[in-house]
C-alpha cells in the first residue's frame, strides 16, 4: 500500500501543560481512529533553515515552515487526503501537506 508523508505548517504550540495534554489526547484519539494506516506517528519540529541551490542559508524555512510530519498509509491520494482531515493540526489553524513517499528500487 502506498506511504503519504503529511507535512504539518503552521499551528502553535501549547500555552499550558493542560493545554498540551488536550492536544496530545486528541492526537491520539486521531491515531487511533487511523489505527493501522499511521506507518510512523512523526514528531513536531525545531526551528528551521533552508539551504539554498547557490549554497546560502535562509533562516526560519521560509514563509510557511515546517512544523512537523507524519507518515500514514492509505489506498490512493484521495484516501490520504480524507485521513489527514481529520488531523488535530488542523483545529489550531495549521495546514497540512500531503504527498506521495516514492519508493525507489
Amino acid at each position: 500500500m502506498p506511504k503519504y508523508l503529511l507535512v504539518y505548517h503552521g499551528g502553535s504550540m501549547p500555552e499550558s501543560e493542560e493545554e498540551g495534554q488536550k492536544i496530545m489526547q486528541a492526537w491520539m484519539a486521531w491515531f487511533g481512529e487511523i489505527g493501522a494506516s499511521v506507518v510512523d506517528g512523526g514528531n513536531p519540529v525545531g526551528m528551521s533553515k533552508t539551504v539554498m541551490s547557490d549554497k546560502s542559508v535562509a533562516d526560519n524555512g521560509g514563509a510557511n515552515p515546517v512544523s512537523g510530519y507524519s507518515v500514514l498509509s492509505a489506498d490512493s491520494l484521495d484516501g490520504a487526503l480524507m485521513l489527514a482531515k481529520g488531523c488535530p493540526h488542523l483545529i489550531d489553524g495549521g495546514t497540512i501537506e500531503v504527498a506521495e513517499i516514492i519508493e525507489m528500487g
